[in-house]
């Protein structure tokens, strides 16, 4: 279980840094498509960190 934890904080980490990213572009400009990008790439970001890490490994036998 502390994995989770892990992919749960790095997760967390990723989009806060798109959060930021957000209100920078953001600031006094109807930017809509800086912000589009951010989201993707943001997403894309979290996708991979959830599904790379989240893999489980079988175990040495």
């Amino acid at each position: 279980m502390p994995r989770l934890g892990i992919i749960v904080i790095a997760n967390a980490i990723i989009w806060g840094f798109v959060i930021i990213g957000c209100s920078m572009a953001l600031k006094g400009t109807g930017a809509y498509q800086e912000i589009q990008l951010i989201l993707g790439g943001g997403a894309l970001a979290s996708l991979v960190v959830v599904g790379g890490l989240g893999v489980r490994k079988k175990p040495k036998e």
